[in-house]
């Protein structure tokens, strides 16, 4: 006789969560709101190819799973990803689709975009793709950060980050220096209060720009140069 064993009461919010993530529509509009901005209604219906009623439906069950926040200006109604934890969450899953997986490209046009995608770009709020990997392990290199035990800024670190004049805010309860996997390079880059930080620098300073309307950035001239200053990064790591 089998004994008798209690069901983990987490396994029935778990197979709602799966459930949750588990369509191609409810997909799309999560890996959209990556880019960590606020989207419209009417703007991730044309994105995921779908009717804006259809979208609606959708919408108000990733909002009531807690997944997506909605703010309202007007009549536009706004959402966009509830926080750091469910970024991190759609990335990771992400990174687990084998790459011969995704489809090819259908033209110059997607070819481009996927090669920009791969180059460097946002990952919510931080820095990812080749040039979030550069950073990363820029930083590593220098003993500025440590990886042999989970991400974790050193005393040197922490010291870089205040005389490059990036505020580093310790008072919530997100991760000071946080390990996100890549889903294109299948290795992790920094995230967390720290990789949000630089990331916001760099794009306030103009070291990084956004390009398109996807989550896509490209490292400026003077990106270039100040990453090679900084943190010895070969610019051709960046192209």
């Amino acid at each position: 006789m089998l004994d008798h064993m209690t069901k983990d009461p987490q396994a029935p919010q778990l197979a709602r969560l799966a459930a949750l993530i588990a369509d191609e529509t409810r997909a799309a509009c999560l890996l959209a709101l990556l880019d960590g901005r606020a989207w419209t209604a009417g703007e991730l219906a044309r994105h995921a190819g779908v009717a804006a009623s259809t979208l609606s439906e959708h919408l108000g069950k990733l909002v009531a799973g807690g997944l997506l926040t909605e703010e309202r200006q007007g009549r536009h109604r706004y959402v966009r990803l509830a926080d750091a934890r469910v970024a991190h969450l759609v990335e990771d899953l992400a990174a687990q689709v084998a790459p011969e997986a995704a489809p090819r490209p259908r033209n110059l046009r997607e070819s481009s975009a996927g090669s920009a995608m791969a180059r460097g770009r946002t990952c919510y709020d931080h820095l990812a793709g080749r040039l979030g990997i550069a950073v990363t392990d820029a930083l590593t290199s220098r003993r500025l950060l440590r990886q042999d035990t989970g991400f974790a800024l050193t005393d040197a670190g922490l010291a870089w980050f205040e005389a490059t004049g990036i505020s580093l805010d310790r008072k919530g309860r997100r991760p000071l220096a946080r390990a996100c996997l890549d889903w294109t390079e299948r290795r992790p880059h920094l995230a967390g209060v720290a990789g949000a930080a630089l990331c916001r620098h760099a794009l306030a300073e103009g070291w990084c720009v956004r390009i398109g309307s996807e989550r896509a950035v490209k490292v400026t001239a003077t990106g270039e140069r100040v990453l090679t200053e900084l943190l010895g990064i070969d610019a051709e790591t960046l192209h």
